[in-house]
């Protein structure tokens, strides 16, 4: 029995989808752990692209048990929406709802966008899906959970509470608008409770089952460490976190029970919001990365900012997560560019540091310290994917330098390579799964 998170090493987009997509297919239950539909991630099945952003990455293996954890919160609308367009491609996830996952209502969704608005440069630059302000309620305890949606006597008092205090919110304290009446939304969402209802139970108690019988468990995580409500580059992150220990309490699996801990890093760095991002890069070279790697946010198409491989944010969060091997991703994509730079240090007002900053003033006043590498020449598709069947050491020997010194720089092993979209351009080295 094997209990594995997959987490974000930098600012979340790193290609986490896939790299659970592929150790999906020997795990025998894949849970998301924090969330909600803020966060995208696209997985190749069947030569077709499906742009997921609440279902685990696991729901395009068959018979495989997929749980959304305690610590996501859901938009039951939009969670409808993926489960009806995998059912039209003849995919039928075996999915549970933990029943203490948040519910996002309207109104979270009308008050991201107002505050949002409200906090002008200090914005965070959000996806403006209610993530926030559902986690807000959470803590606040005045969240309504899925709970409720078995109980329509507790969800039609809660709601009732919520709708008297939050339209008071949105029009007196932002002076915004709120059309939709208690009766509608109630309508609504009793729709949707009626859907879900067979797949909402005890999400915890499936996990701690499964992990009771020596199953294999794949603790999936969404964004990224950099964007942790607690150890990300606060304000400009989200409002949960994807780390190793949000792993644990927004799954119900006990923090010893978990064995490996993989770190997704792209072979660049690149956000979407605001916020510092030391590395940034504006010039042509952005334009080709991300032209060639697609990177537009899968939520919000956004295009991403672009900055080069930051070993000093990534250190941070290796200390954070506690990585026992790490996961690459977009190795191809950097073809062709040469010499590739390398972030190993900062310079804060004069002095060279190894530590990232705390506060995003200080981050923002930093300046990368590189290293240049050699860079590997372009191949087609078909090439990677030739590479991937013959392994680690068919990789370009620039590639495998470039790879070598993040992970000496880590002192964290390789466990997998990406040089492609789909679940065959991946190189194991080890499988996590497999004595």
């Amino acid at each position: 029995m094997v209990v594995a998170v997959v987490v974000g090493a930098q600012w979340g987009d790193e290609g986490k989808g896939k790299i659970v997509d592929v150790l999906a297919e020997k795990a025998d239950v894949v849970i998301r752990f924090n969330g909600g539909d803020n966060a995208g991630h696209t997985v190749a099945f069947k030569d077709k692209k499906y742009k997921m952003h609440q279902l685990p990455s696991g729901a395009f293996h068959s018979g495989k048990q997929v749980i959304i954890g305690c610590g996501c919160v859901v938009n039951p609308k939009t969670l409808l929406e993926e489960l009806d367009l995998l059912e039209k491609d003849g995919i039928k996830p075996n999915l549970l709802i933990d029943a203490r996952a948040h519910v996002i209502l309207p109104y979270h969704i009308a008050l991201d966008g107002l505050e949002e608005a409200s906090k002008g440069r200090r914005a965070a630059g959000t996806t403006r899906r209610g993530i926030g302000p559902c986690y807000s309620d959470k803590a606040a305890r005045l969240g309504m959970r899925f709970a409720d949606f078995l109980d329509e006597k507790a969800f039609k008092e809660k709601l009732h509470l919520l709708h008297e205090i939050k339209v008071k919110m949105i029009k007196e304290v932002y002076g915004g608008e709120f059309a939709q009446s208690e009766e509608e939304i109630f309508a609504a969402y009793a729709r949707y409770a009626e859907r879900l209802r067979g797949f909402i139970g005890d999400g915890c108690a499936a996990a701690n089952e499964a992990v009771r019988k020596n199953k294999h468990v794949l603790l999936e995580g969404a964004q990224g460490t950099l964007l942790s409500i607690d150890h990300g580059v606060y304000p400009y992150g989200t409002s949960s976190n994807p780390t190793s220990g949000g792993a644990s309490t927004g799954s119900g699996i006990a923090p010893n029970m978990i064995k490996e801990v993989i770190g997704v890093i792209k072979a660049y760095t690149s956000r979407v919001g605001e916020g510092p991002l030391p590395t940034e890069i504006t010039d042509e070279t952005a334009k080709r990365i991300r032209d060639k790697g697609w990177e537009y946010g899968t939520t919000t198409g956004r295009p991403r900012r672009i900055g080069w491989l930051d070993l000093v944010a990534l250190k941070y969060a290796h200390e954070i997560n506690g990585f026992t091997g790490l996961a690459f991703t977009r190795i191809d994509t950097l073809a062709g560019i040469s010499p590739l730079k390398v972030c190993v240090a900062y310079e804060l007002d004069g002095k060279r540091i190894t530590q990232m900053p705390i506060s995003p003033e200080e981050i923002a006043r930093c300046k990368p310290i590189y290293e240049e590498l050699p860079g590997w020449s372009e191949m087609e598709p078909e090439e990677w994917r030739k590479i991937s069947i013959r392994g680690m050491f068919a990789l370009p020997n620039e590639a495998r330098n470039y790879l070598k010194m993040v992970s000496e720089f880590l002192n964290v092993p390789i466990y997998m390579v990406s040089v492609g979209a789909g679940r065959e351009d991946t190189i194991t080295i080890k499988d996590v799964f497999t004595k």
